[in-house]
C-alpha cells in the first residue's frame, strides 16, 4: 500500500528510557490505513502511551530510538512547524492539556501561536464549535466545565488545527458512562464525516468496539493485530456466582441529612444526602462527572466534615485510595513504599514480596514509583493499603487507567476482602467493575441519592447506566 494509503505506520521501532526503566518497545512495526479508527490495547505499562507520543515529537518522551515513524509517508522527524499539526494528540487527562482560562481562548490558543490569520482562525473555530454544539459555553470559564466538556474542549482544540491524524490517550478513563459516550459519538464523527484517521490508546475496548475499524495489542513491546474485536466482553459479576452479602447486616458506614460545599459562596455539592452502607458489602457510587462521589468518600474518611447532617462511620480501621495515587508515595522505591507503614500495619518482607507479586511489580522494587505507569502506581497505592489489613476500605477510581488484566487483580483483591468481611465502598465510573464486584449500587444525582439497588436489578432497571 501507498504512504498515502497508510495514515501512520512504525518500521521496526524500538524505544528505551534512560536509566531502570529500560527498553519499552522492541522491533515495533504497525500501519494505520487512511481513515481508520484503530484502538491500541495492551497491558498496564506496557507503552501504549509512549508508542503514541513519537509519532509527535513535541511531546515524545527522552530516550534511545530506533526504527521509523511516518504520518502518510512522511518521516515524523521531518514534519516541523505548521505541518507537524497534521498530527493531533488528546491527552488522558484534559487538564494537563487545557491552558487558557476562556473556552474561546483555547479553541484559538493553537491557532494564535502558528500566526493564523484572524479571518481564517475566526472561520475555524466557528466551525469546530457549531460541529460540537458548544455555543451555549463557548465564553464559559475552563475551570468552570464538566469533566465531559473538558475533555471535548480539549478534542476541539485540537481539531481547529486540522490533523489528518488524530491520536488520543485514554480519552474515557476520567468521564462518566454518559459523557464518555457523548464523547465517542463525537469522536465518530470526526472520523467518518471529516475523515481524520484516529487511533485511541485504550484499557475499555469493549467501549468502542462498535466504532472501531481495527485493534493493535502491544504485548512484551511488540505490536500484533487483533483479529475479531468481538473478543472485547464484559466480566461476569460476582452477584452472578451468588457472592451477595447479608442483607441483614449492620450499617457500616450512615449518612444522614448531610449537607456539604467547599466555599460559602460556592454550590452545595451534597444537599440533604442519606445512605446506609451495610457491613461486609461492596457497595458503588456512580453518578456523573461533579455529582459529589469522592466528596462523600472523604466525609466517610473523616478528611472533610458535612456543614449540616452528619456522616458516621461504625469501623474505625479505615483506609482511602485517593484519585491521584500519588498522595500515598512518600520512598524512593517500590519496594521501600510498602514496607513504609509495615511498623502500624504488623506486616515485613515476607509479605511486600507476596504483595509485589500480585500487583504484577515484583520485577520493579528498584524503580521510583513515579517512573511506574499510570496503572502500575494505582496498583502500587491499593496494595500499601491492603497490606495495613483496614475492616473499611473506601476506593476512588481505582481502576483508572488499569488494563483488562490489572482489573481482574483489582477485583480479585476486592472479592478476598470481602470474603474477609472488609466493607468496600467504591466510587467509578467503570461500569463494567461495578457490574463486577458490587453487591448493591447508589446512582447520586444533584447532591442527592437517586436510588439504591442491588446490582443486578440496578442494570435491569437502567437506560443509560450499562456497561
Amino acid at each position: 500500500m501507498s504512504g498515502e494509503g497508510i495514515a501512520l505506520a512504525y518500521d521496526d521501532v524500538t524505544f528505551r528510557y534512560p536509566g531502570p526503566r529500560g527498553d519499552v518497545l522492541s522491533g515495533v512495526s504497525m500501519a494505520v490505513p487512511a481513515g481508520a479508527f484503530a484502538l491500541l490495547v495492551g497491558g498496564t505499562g506496557s507503552g501504549k502511551s509512549t508508542l503514541l507520543s513519537l509519532a509527535k515529537p513535541q511531546i515524545a518522551p527522552a530516550g534511545d530510538r530506533a526504527g521509523q515513524v511516518r504520518v502518510f509517508g512522511r518521516p515524523v522527524d521531518d514534519l516541523d512547524g505548521a505541518v507537524a499539526c497534521e498530527v493531533g494528540y488528546v491527552f488522558q487527562d484534559p487538564d494537563n492539556q487545557i491552558v487558557c482560562d476562556s473556552v474561546w481562548h483555547e479553541m484559538a490558543f493553537g491557532l494564535e501561536n502558528l500566526g493564523t490569520p484572524q479571518g481564517e482562525m475566526r472561520r475555524r473555530v466557528a466551525e469546530a464549535s457549531y460541529f460540537f454544539g458548544m455555543g451555549p459555553w463557548f465564553h464559559s470559564d475552563t475551570d468552570s466545565l464538566s469533566g465531559g466538556r473538558k475533555q471535548l474542549l480539549a478534542l476541539a482544540s485540537t481539531l481547529v488545527m486540522q490533523p489528518r491524524v488524530l491520536l488520543l490517550d485514554e480519552p474515557t478513563a476520567q468521564l462518566d458512562p454518559i459523557a464518555a459516550r457523548n464523547f465517542l459519538h463525537a469522536l465518530f464523527r470526526v472520523n467518518r464525516e471529516l475523515g481524520c484517521s484516529v487511533v485511541v490508546a485504550t484499557h475499555e475496548p469493549e467501549l468502542m468496539a462498535d466504532y472501531a475499524t481495527c485493534a493493535f495489542e502491544l504485548v512484551d513491546g511488540a505490536v500484533r493485530e487483533v483479529e475479531s474485536l468481538g473478543r472485547f466482553k464484559c466480566e461476569a459479576t460476582l452477584a452472578e456466582r451468588g457472592a451477595l452479602c447479608d442483607a441483614n447486616a449492620p450499617a457500616a458506614v450512615s449518612a444522614r441529612g448531610a449537607w456539604f460545599r467547599y466555599r460559602r459562596d460556592d454550590d452545595w455539592v451534597l444537599r440533604g444526602f442519606d445512605l446506609e452502607v451495610r457491613q461486609g458489602e461492596v457497595h458503588a457510587l456512580v453518578g456523573g462527572n461533579g455529582c459529589g462521589k469522592s466528596t462523600l468518600l472523604a466525609l466517610i474518611a473523616g478528611t472533610r466534615r458535612a456543614q449540616r447532617g452528619e456522616v458516621r462511620s461504625a469501623i474505625s480501621a479505615k483506609a482511602m485510595l485517593p484519585q491521584d495515587p500519588k498522595a500515598l508515595f512518600a520512598e524512593e522505591r517500590v519496594d521501600e513504599e510498602l514496607m513504609e507503614w509495615a511498623h502500624i500495619g504488623g506486616y515485613g518482607a515476607d509479605e511486600v514480596q507476596a504483595m509485589m507479586g500480585e500487583l504484577g511489580v515484583a520485577d520493579r522494587a528498584d524503580l521510583h514509583p513515579y517512573d511506574l505507569s499510570g496503572g502500575q502506581r494505582q496498583m502500587l497505592a491499593l496494595g500499601k493499603l491492603l497490606l495495613v489489613h483496614p475492616r473499611l476500605l473506601l476506593l476512588d477510581e481505582p481502576t483508572k487507567g488499569l488494563d483488562r488484566t490489572a482489573r481482574e487483580r483489582v477485583a480479585g483483591m476486592i472479592e478476598a476482602a470481602r470474603r474477609d468481611g472488609v466493607t468496600v465502598i467504591v466510587s467509578t465510573h467503570d461500569l463494567a467493575f461495578v457490574r463486577r464486584v458490587a453487591d448493591r449500587v447508589s446512582l447520586m444525582f444533584d447532591g442527592e441519592l437517586a436510588c439504591t439497588e442491588p446490582v443486578g436489578e440496578f442494570f435491569r432497571n437502567n437506560l443509560f447506566y450499562r456497561p
